[in-house]
């Protein structure tokens, strides 16, 4: 299905949004929330299947930091009935896990977010279950015999749940034990996850990011998800997890947007340069290993913007780093500079910018085990925190907020060198031209006037990265000088 660029519609909000990646078991822990005895150590180095404790009333007792970060909406990791401490292996899609507070706590959550004007999204992990989801276990238990067992799809009973040294006897996603995957073909299982993703919505929620949404193939079936979706909220928010070439899937009909991890390879591998460490990107499709120059960064995101609609360009939830991924500070080798830069360029693209919770301070961590990934947030180790990278952090988020042309304005590759990139944003006559030099030298850029620039009485510096550029305005030419490894945005006035 085509539908003409004018007739796509993704929510006005996102295009003014802020994001902020919420891990639930690891950003904050409230003290009167009733725990179990056996929990990690909050400040303990992070273990594959140990539980933190961090919880949802913990997330209202740290809304004041986030809206003073600048923050609008927030995107959690699972938050319904598991046993695992990231969620993705869910018992029932109806509660929200006792650890996290239950429903209760999400019911105060969701009301204190709207009263601060914060969005929420919640992830919907629709396309497998868990071995303790109801109807699953129940064929475990019975066999053939199981009223469910058109629910899943088995190969053999009794089957074979645990024995990880042979197959499972079912399909599930990856081939792994904990995670049969659902039948969706069965008329049955579609409606049931179409009612649970129209509960939530009913409940308030802003919207839902879908997790490995591509694994779902029967036909419709993500055109319906979005179509009783949006009957109840006209509103709300879909964004897949998509990490390659998302156009079958986006083109107005299924998903407003994707997680924009083309945009992350990118902006880390130009940011980072040599630095980028490769080890802590193996496995993973985002390629912001090896690190690439000016000319090659304006073509991969000159590919990019050219490959959806702007509404859904708009849309976007762009990231430096997630849940999924090493965090982008040891992404680019614990170069703080580098990640710097990245988030220059995150702040200005087209989109809506999304932080994983604590990388705003420099919260590192690398791959191969995800669980590094997953540190909690260091609320009492203030000594732990980059203020300097905070303090830009939050100046980006201002300066995005206020000006509509770094939101919504147009996108305009302008010059490319083996060092620098320089693009403009423009809207309604406000003209801003972001350059960055990720080179290791100093580098003066000419940058031709005219054309989609236009006449240049002078340009203001509104942000900077590193040590300050310097500009100078002729009759055909901007030049800037550039230091090394810094990045400025400029304000272009003079005539329309």
């Amino acid at each position: 299905m085509t539908i003409p660029e004018t007739e796509i519609h993704t929510p006005a909000w996102v295009h003014d949004a802020v994001f902020y990646q919420i891990f639930p078991d690891r950003f904050a822990k409230s003290d009167t929330i009733e725990k179990p005895a056996h929990l990690e150590p909050w400040d303990s180095d992070p273990t594959d299947h140990g539980y933190k404790g961090g919880d949802l009333v913990g997330v209202i007792e740290r809304l004041d930091y986030l809206v003073d970060l600048g923050v609008t909406a927030l995107y959690f990791n699972p938050i319904f009935q598991s046993a695992a401490n990231h969620r993705y292996h869910t018992h029932d899609y109806y509660q929200v896990d006792p650890l996290l507070g239950g429903n209760d706590a999400f019911d105060r959550m969701l009301a204190a977010c709207h009263d601060r004007g914060l969005k929420v999204v919640l992830d919907g992990v629709f396309n497998h279950a868990s071995r303790g989801f109801f109807q699953f276990n129940d064929i475990l238990e019975n066999g053939a015999a199981s009223p469910w067992l058109d629910w899943f799809q088995f190969y053999e009973h009794p089957a074979n749940a645990y024995d990880h040294s042979r197959p499972p006897g079912y399909r599930a996603w990856v081939g792994l034990h904990a995670l049969p995957a659902f039948n969706t073909d069965d008329p049955q299982v579609r409606e049931y996850i179409m009612r649970i993703g129209e509960h939530w919505v009913r409940k308030g929620i802003d919207g839902w990011r879908l997790d490995v949404p591509f694994e779902i193939r029967t036909p419709g079936f993500w055109a319906e998800f979005r179509q009783r979706i949006r009957a109840i909220n006209p509103d709300a928010y879909i964004v897949g997890e998509i990490w390659g070439d998302a156009r079958e899937w986006l083109q107005g009909d299924q998903f407003d947007a994707t997680m924009n991890y083309q945009f992350t390879g990118a902006a880390l591998a130009f940011a980072g340069r040599h630095r980028v460490d490769e080890a802590s990107v193996a496995g993973r499709d985002y390629e912001p290993y090896p690190g690439i120059g000016g000319h090659t960064y304006r073509e991969r995101i000159d590919r990019l913007i050219a490959f959806y609609p702007w509404p859904i360009q708009l849309a976007q939830l762009n990231l430096l780093d997630s849940h999924d991924t090493s965090r982008a500070l040891s992404v680019l080798g614990g170069d703080v500079r580098s990640l710097e830069l990245a988030s220059l360029l995150l702040f200005t693209y087209p989109g809506a910018p999304s932080i994983y919770a604590g990388s705003e301070i420099g919260v590192d961590g690398a791959l191969p085990s995800d669980r590094w990934a997953r540190r909690t947030f260091p609320w009492d180790q203030p000594e732990r925190w980059n203020r300097e990278l905070h303090g830009l952090t939050a100046s980006l988020i201002a300066l995005r907020k206020a000006h509509p042309a770094l939101r919504t304005g147009a996108y305009d590759s302008i010059v490319a060198t083996d060092d620098s990139y320089v693009f403009l944003r423009r809207s309604d006559g406000t003209r801003l031209l972001v350059a960055l030099n990720s080179g290791d030298a100093p580098e003066t850029v000419e940058v031709p006037l005219g054309g989609k620039l236009g006449p240049v009485d002078r340009a203001t510096t509104l942000c900077s990265v590193g040590e300050a550029s310097e500009t100078s305005v002729g009759d055909d030419l901007l030049t800037l000088s550039l230091p090394a490894r810094s990045g400025v945005v400029l304000d272009l006035t003079g005539p329309a």
